[in-house]
């Protein structure tokens, strides 16, 4: 049996918190950094497993990373050549550190494999290799075609052009982009179909523009990259994650009061602050600045909504939405079903254990508010499910999350962080 936290329940809260920094900008800012000519120094970084196997494999690729308890970590880069020419990399189930290695390496010159726990070789990869080859890259399934473990026999890429899907995940995209400037001529690439999460593509040219490697692209869907290029190496400010804050404007739209989330305003580059929009459409009365976000008030109704630019705050909704009077339907998001689990079939089945009324659909789920009962919920090792889980517990008693440790993914310290907050319920 798995450890079990109980959840205490919390009146309204009047509280701010800052959460630790982007996971999805640490590992970007760690590829860059790793393939940049110089010392970069990188201040505000995430430190949790995903980063934590993202260093460790750069250190076993041979480069110099040190991270200290001041969250800054300083990497060496490599100017495109890591200096070990053969490794067995180990990236547990961590999507981007795999993805995006895996671009990185096959820039490189050697021989490398790259494997995970067992439910990352169920996530399929097969999209991102095709697209590789296309570009001249030796890669290959070592199983299950288009699954990992792979294997990469790097030579370098020519460059050219490759097209890629963009419906199962957007890390294919961002990780191609990171490595086109280190091919031998000018890239361009080119999305087959509707591309999925798309403000994380976003993301990724932003950071690259700050690494020194600006990319032209068209409506997010043709993108060219001036090769061979380096990347500049940086001093960079990492901001918090906008997913992980999405759990603390959740509680003040379950728990009432008002919650304030402190380094993430306007000028983020994240786009799951646009969680927020969402919970202002559900009532709740929200205020914007450049540096801040503050939710105040109750989720009154449900409402409607594609989040396929959010899809990470998926389960976070759905725990606001079994508190609002009225149906709540998320849409567009048929990819979060190959994330670190089901993350729609899965999340249903927990909302149903505490008595909601669930219908899944092939891109979402329908959420109809019925009385909530307590309930010992499952987890699946996915940190998302267990943090957003957490939140019923904000106001149904008795809610037990199992195995609240897999929140070390992304957000070691979670659990502390929201008792925190729930003690300042008694706050005038």
């Amino acid at each position: 049996m798995s450890h079990v936290i109980a959840i205490a329940t919390a009146g309204p809260l009047h509280a701010s918190v800052r959460p630790p920094g982007s996971k999805s900008i640490t590992n970007r800012a760690f590829v860059c950094a790793a393939l940049a000519d110089g010392i970069s120094n990188l201040r505000g970084t995430l430190d949790s497993d995903d980063t934590r196997v993202m260093r460790a494999a750069l250190n076993q690729l041979g480069l110099h990373v040190t991270a200290d308890a001041a969250a800054a970590t300083c990497i060496t880069g490599c100017a495109g050549a890591f200096p070990v020419k053969k490794a067995d990399l180990f990236v547990a189930n961590s999507g981007t550190t795999m993805r995006f290695l895996a671009a990185a390496l096959a820039t490189s010159d050697g021989t490398y494999r790259l494997s995970g726990v067992p439910r990352m070789h169920q996530r399929p990869i097969g999209d991102l290799l095709d697209a590789l080859r296309q570009l001249g890259a030796k890669v290959r399934s070592e199983g299950i075609p288009g699954y990992p473990p792979i294997q990469i026999a790097a030579a370098g890429l020519a460059g050219g052009s490759a097209r890629v899907r963009g419906d199962i995940s957007s890390q294919f995209l961002s990780g191609l982009l990171m490595a086109a400037p280190y091919a031998r001529r000018p890239v361009v690439l080119e999305v087959d179909g509707p591309l999925v999460s798309q403000p994380y593509v976003a993301m990724t040219l932003r950071v690259m523009e700050r690494f020194g490697v600006p990319v032209a692209q068209r409506a997010m869907q043709r993108f060219s990259i001036d090769a061979p290029s380096t990347y500049r190496s940086i001093d960079y400010q990492i901001e918090p994650d906008a997913s992980a804050a999405s759990y603390f404007w959740a509680a003040a739209a379950i728990a009432g009061g008002q919650v304030t989330v402190n380094g993430l305003g306007t000028q983020s580059v994240q786009g799951d602050v646009a969680f927020c929009d969402c919970l202002e459409q559900m009532g709740c009365s929200v205020t914007r600045s450049v540096d801040r976000i503050t939710v105040a008030g109750r989720a009154l109704h449900g409402i409607d909504v594609d989040m396929n630019s959010m899809s990470d705050t998926v389960q976070t909704l759905a725990a606001v939405a079994l508190f609002a009077a009225g149906p709540t339907t998320i849409r567009g998001v048929a990819h979060i079903r190959y994330k670190e689990t089901d993350r729609i079939g899965d999340l249903a089945r927990e909302l149903r254990k505490v008595g909601a009324e669930v219908v899944e659909t092939h891109d979402g789920l329908r959420i109809t508010p019925q009385p909530l009962h307590g309930a010992q919920l499952a987890t699946y090792d996915d940190h998302r499910m267990a943090m957003s889980l957490a939140l019923i517990g904000l106001k149904v008693p008795d809610v037990r999350i199992q195995d609240p440790e897999c929140t070390r993914k992304t957000y070691p310290d979670f659990f502390t962080d929201l008792q925190r907050l729930c003690q300042s319920a008694a706050a005038p």
